[in-house]
């Protein structure tokens, strides 16, 4: 008994210096108050978005950081509309912030443009060098590094995921965002596996909600057909439309984040984006410290997951092989 209250008071000190510690580094430092802008490309009420908030929350607490007390967050939600995006790229840019968190590649090429001397955190970029935010992943050289979400290899690996989930498909419509460099890359690689599955690739070019609607209604009059959502903020601010439109004509569908699957898609291979903003305090917190986004290398993901939803398996009429369950890292029911 003696030794079970022992540890449970040393616990309980050590919880409490840990809670008074960023107080305590704060005094005695005596630093100025920081400040840092957030930009997101989601909307302000969208879960995915506050979630990948929290985790930012939540790095630059471990680091010593304070929302109130040594650190200032100005947030702008710019959910994919562009005048929106350059409208709030000025408002934060003009309270010169110390760093940037920047969500996107809409995002960020904005914010390339208003300025080349407030450091730029990115996070969920597609090729940032093809994109011309660095340049290169060693050495970013101007006000701008962060965390790539992924190689264009993995659009490969989509397709083969799609014929894996739908043996039927013979017909994938590549959805990607027209006014993204970064879409050729991705469609690059489909079409390098195409032959090997057996599937026909169609790339869809769209840059709004109307237009995917007509294209992706268009695309399912054809039979043996199935989607490949490419990663942009135009299909995350658009993800409620999508799955609508791949449950009304029923067609299988692969998407490269999670969010989709959880939120009614079949199958997603790719890296979690909530790790990208815990990972991207990091960066801020070496930045207010003092280091340059020059010399802070672009960061690819290191570990993907494979997410299955077995209800909309269920409601597509597919039964998903075992060996494809078996190497899932996430099985919704």
């Amino acid at each position: 008994m003696t030794v079970t209250i022992g540890r449970r008071e040393l616990l309980a000190a050590l919880g409490g210096a840990a809670v008074m510690w960023p107080l305590a580094a704060r005094a005695q430092q005596g630093e100025r108050m920081r400040r840092i802008g957030v930009l997101m490309n989601l909307a302000s009420d969208d879960a995915e978005g506050q979630a990948r908030l929290a985790a930012f929350h939540q790095g630059l607490q471990q680091l010593g950081w304070t929302v109130g007390g040594n650190v200032q967050i100005d947030y702008r939600w710019g959910a994919g509309n562009a005048d929106r995006i350059r409208k709030f790229v000025a408002e934060l840019v003009a309270l010169a912030p110390d760093v940037i968190l920047s969500a996107g590649s809409p995002s960020v090429a904005a914010l390339q443009q208003a300025t080349r001397t407030v450091p730029v955190v990115f996070v969920t970029v597609v090729d940032p060098v093809s994109s011309g935010f660095v340049d290169s992943l060693g050495r970013p050289g101007g006000n701008i590094t962060g965390f790539a979400l992924w190689e264009y290899s993995i659009g490969g690996k989509w397709l083969e995921l799609l014929k894996e989930i739908a043996p039927g498909m013979k017909r994938a419509a590549v959805i990607r965002d027209a006014a993204l460099t970064a879409g050729g890359g991705q469609l690059g690689s489909i079409q390098a596996v195409a032959p090997s599955v057996g599937a026909e690739v169609t790339p869809v070019n769209v840059r709004d909600a109307g237009e995917i609607e007509r294209a992706i209604g268009s695309f399912a009059r054809s039979p043996n057909g199935g989607l490949i959502i490419t990663g942009s903020t135009l299909a995350g601010v658009h993800r409620d439309l999508i799955l609508k439109l791949a449950a009304r004509y029923k067609l299988p569908a692969v998407y490269g984040v999670r969010y989709f699957v959880v939120d009614g898609g079949l199958i997603s291979y790719g890296p979690r984006t909530v790790d990208q903003y815990r990972q991207a305090a990091g960066y801020v917190d070496r930045i207010l410290k003092g280091e340059k986004p020059a010399d802070l290398p672009v960061q690819a993901p290191t570990k993907y997951e494979l997410v299955i939803n077995l209800k909309t398996a269920r409601a597509l009429g597919l039964e998903v092989p075992t060996t494809l369950l078996a190497r899932a890292d996430e099985v919704i029911e």
